[in-house]
């Protein structure tokens, strides 16, 4: 077993196939497909199901994924750490982020740390959820996560960084039912449509929890797609309630933006693993200080 075959197993996984790994890899797909073989025929034991073109992971294989992770990430940081002693300010930062978090405030926590380290880079996974961001993190998928929850977020075996709350807003057409300035009260959106985000969302569980009050306000759409939400907004098709995150895109876009009486909020944290950081990760973390 060796690490070259471990990475290519991870991006079967991470990318769904072998054709897709190896396209990410810039490797050619039989190559990538003996490594796994090998890698098999090393442990004595197949680690995906083969049904038809597709590989589907098996128990040997969800048992592998944590463990080859950890294999990974760690010769990654040993080869940063060599550099860094060098002095060659290189590296990459691996986060997930909800997609409100990565309206705000996502680009100023990266501006500010390519701006004092400019030989780092980042990649930034997405995730719908904050149990999403956590999980990912948990695993080992990335090693900051970037997350909001209507409660302060606790998970075994990951450490969190508050940065703050975010507000949520009712965010409406150019020509909404509420005068600017306007501060609205949950009872004053009955009989409003909204457009409202995926279960498990923060604006989600606010937008059902002002339902359940007793407000009757209709739902005309239900997506996943936060970028999409806006852009209805602006084309009449209903309101939002969104974190403050999106006001300012808000506002330059023509929308109105409205503060929500009684206030609610988003708690913004980052996650990291106990564990040792990456030199690139630890000096991403030390700038929030």
């Amino acid at each position: 077993m060796d690490a070259r075959q471990l990475e290519y197993f991870l991006a079967v996984v991470d990318h769904g196939g072998v054709g897709r790994a190896a396209a990410a890899l810039h490797v050619a797909q039989p190559s990538l497909s003996q490594a796994l073989r090998t890698l098999e025929k090393d442990l004595g034991q197949p680690l995906f199901h083969r049904i038809g073109r597709r590989l589907v992971l098996n128990d040997a294989g969800r048992a592998l994924v944590e463990p080859a992770r950890q294999v990974v990430r760690g010769l990654a940081a040993a080869r940063a750490s060599v550099e860094s002693v060098s002095g060659l300010a290189v590296g990459r930062v691996e986060m997930a982020a909800t997609p409100s978090q990565a309206v705000e405030p996502l680009p100023s926590l990266i501006g500010a740390f390519t701006a004092k380290h400019p030989g780092m880079s980042v990649a930034v996974r997405a995730a719908f959820t904050a149990s999403s961001v956590i999980d990912m993190v948990r695993a080992g998928a990335v090693e900051v996560g970037l997350l909001a929850s209507t409660e302060e977020p606790t998970a075994a075996g990951v450490h969190f960084t508050s940065l703050g709350r975010q507000r949520f807003v009712l965010v409406t057409p150019p020509d909404g039912p509420f005068p600017a300035g306007h501060v609205v009260r949950h009872e004053e959106l009955a009989g409003h449509r909204l457009i409202v985000g995926q279960v498990g969302s923060g604006m989600r569980r606010l937008v059902d929890r002002i339902r359940d009050s007793g407000v009757d306000l209709t739902a005309v759409v239900d997506t996943e797609h936060r970028e999409a939400i806006l852009p209805l907004v602006l084309n009449g098709t209903g309101m939002a309630v969104l974190s403050d995150a999106w006001a300012g895109l808000a506002l330059r876009s023509g929308a109105r933006v409205h503060d929500l009486e009684p206030e609610a909020y988003l708690h913004i944290s980052l996650a990291t693993r106990p564990a040792e950081l990456s030199p690139a990760a630890a000096a991403f973390m030390a700038m929030l200080s």
